[in-house]
């Protein structure tokens, strides 16, 4: 039995991979595709727009019409931070479990759909990063955390993220930071130049054209440093990651922060 599945942002850059994605999934059904509203790609078929070639999926911008009419099981959400509360909030309330990509969502914010995703019986995965590597990295730096007593990061992403930190660079520090308490003999100003302070942990953000989504982790220790370092070439990368969450998300209840909570790590 396919997982019926409704993408919203499905006309941007992750929208559309995504989109391409789950045309080629077998046990995977598009039933339908949401865009910004007063797009001129409204109305277009979305496998069209994306160059897969007919999917009989227009592209709409009534989501909640939407979810009405095609009774998804799975909502994936790569819209932007100030829509992704609300396209969950309605999902949950027609029973869809959501998908959350995009950044931007509040500690409130996560606390409330965990308790509209409980009381609905079904479930929300917040995913700061669905490539496996950045997943991986940071269940490596949890594991170095322990031998060293100083760490900074550094986020690279391209230039059109409006977001910063990223949200992977949040969740790093995050996690290391409930290992332990680093960085406790800094000297220098809380100057804009030493980054953001998360937790004492430093995060820098760089945006440039030419990248897609970069991190790094660098600990610190007495005559040594160790870097830990994740690229992500193009987004294609997020692609596995993204088909892991749909086909297991539904075995879940309630919020589900990080993908690495559905896999075996």
């Amino acid at each position: 039995m396919s997982i019926k599945v409704i993408v919203t942002g499905a006309a941007g850059r992750m929208g559309q991979e995504t989109i391409r994605t789950i045309l080629n999934e077998d046990d995977i059904n598009l039933v339908s595709a949401i865009g910004r509203s007063k797009s001129d790609s409204i109305g277009r078929d979305i496998g069209e727009l994306v160059g897969y070639g007919k999917a009989n999926v227009n592209l709409t911008d009534n989501l909640k019409e939407a979810l009405q009419r095609t009774k998804p099981d799975v909502m994936v959400d790569f819209t932007v931070p100030d829509a992704v509360y609300a396209n969950a909030c309605l999902a949950i309330e027609c029973g869809i479990s959501p998908i959350i990509g995009a950044t931007g969502l509040s500690s409130q914010d996560i606390e409330d759909l965990d308790k509209k995703a409980k009381f609905a019986g079904c479930s929300v995965l917040v995913a700061p990063n669905f490539a496996i590597g950045a997943l991986l990295l940071i269940h490596t730096a949890k594991k170095a955390a322990n031998y060293f007593d100083n760490v900074e990061i550094i986020e690279l992403h391209h230039d059109k993220k409006v977001d910063a930190p990223s949200g992977t660079a949040i969740k790093t520090a995050k996690e290391l930071a409930k290992i332990k308490k680093f960085n406790q003999e800094e000297f220098s100003t809380n100057s804009p130049a030493r980054g953001e302070n998360m937790d004492s942990i430093r995060v820098h953000s760089v945006r440039l054209p030419g990248l897609v989504a970069h991190q790094e982790v660098i600990f610190g220790g007495i005559g040594q440093t160790l870097s830990i370092k994740h690229d992500t070439i193009n987004r294609e990368a997020f692609m596995p990651g993204v088909v892991i969450a749909i086909k297991e998300i539904g075995k879940h209840k309630g919020l589900i922060y990080g993908l690495e909570n559905l896999l075996d790590l």
